[in-house]
């Protein structure tokens, strides 16, 4: 390996060790906080919510897995229960208010109460103004699925969490909403996951006397289906969908106000200082870069 090899792969892990998140809670103190509890992840099939629910059910969790596609959860919750875990499959789209609404009533009906909600399941969009003039239809879906989906279903379990005053809901959102400027193309993503995270917030004010814990997690770039169709994403450091999970799981054992990488502090003071500037940088990067083939609705 040339000199020039090894600087750049050194740089790539020291890019790495800066967007990585880490847990600090032990296997043990997962295993502590979750073993005989029912913890309902959605989004569960791939990516960072089936690597949770993995987890989860290996600390001794009762997991239920809601997500769209029976089969694919059918084939997580045999992997948990084969290595002695318990995994209950729900499949249900998000979008549909009915179906939600009757989720909730099937849970409760079956497992009594859930004692941790993740809300993990989202959808991302990249997508420039001029091409969703006549696409309204992206804005609806993305905040169908990561604003009003997750509402609904917090809406229909805290009523029971508060009659029990005992529960925790843990909502995976994205560091781009923490003091971050707005994103080329990412408007619809991040106004999405903006919604959520004032109304979490908000909401966490009003049952914290309830005994019920909220927990944002406002996590990094993940390498997961989501980012796949982005090539700019492939060429940066992100986290795995194990490390993400592990994330989440940390959040189940401490229940802290929020999760976010060390270095969102510094960022968002840097961008509201320096906001002329780099929204010049970023509008001269959009006017560079391009949609990809999947927004302009070709097949890559």
């Amino acid at each position: 390996m040339s000199p020039l090899d090894r600087a750049r792969r050194a740089a790539w892990r020291s890019a790495n060790r800066l967007v990585t998140m880490h847990p600090r809670s032990t296997r043990e103190e997962l295993a502590r906080a979750v073993r005989g509890r029912t913890v309902l992840v959605t989004g569960a099939s791939f990516g960072i919510g089936e690597a949770t629910a993995r987890q989860l059910g290996a600390a001794g969790a009762t997991v239920l897995l809601v997500a769209r596609t029976e089969d694919r959860l059918a084939e997580v919750a045999r992997g948990i229960t084969a290595a002695g875990g318990t995994a209950h499959v729900h499949p249900v789209d998000l979008t549909d208010g009915d179906e939600i609404d009757g989720l909730v009533k099937r849970v409760l009906d079956e497992h009594g109460h859930v004692d941790v909600l993740v809300n993990n399941a989202g959808k991302s969009i990249r997508r420039s103004v001029e091409l969703s003039y006549d696409r309204p239809q992206d804005f609806e879906r993305t905040i169908g699925i990561n604003y009003l989906a997750p509402v609904r279903l917090t809406l229909g379990l805290l009523p029971s969490m508060r009659a029990r005053r005992s529960g925790h809901v843990v909502t995976v959102s994205t560091q781009g909403v923490r003091g971050m400027p707005p994103a080329p193309r990412w408007g619809a993503y991040q106004a999405s996951k903006a919604a959520l995270d004032v109304w979490m917030r908000s909401m966490a004010l009003e049952v914290r006397g309830d005994g019920i814990a909220t927990t944002n997690v406002y996590m990094g770039l993940v390498r997961t289906r989501m980012s796949a169709p982005t090539p700019s994403l492939r060429r940066v450091p992100a986290m795995s969908p194990d490390r993400a999970g592990a994330v989440v799981c940390d959040a189940i054992v401490r229940r802290p106000k929020s999760v976010e990488p060390w270095w969102t502090p510094l960022a968002s003071a840097t961008s509201s200082v320096l906001s002329g500037p780099i929204d010049a940088v970023l509008s001269a990067a959009f006017r560079r870069g391009e949609d990809t083939s999947s927004a302009r609705g070709e097949r890559d």
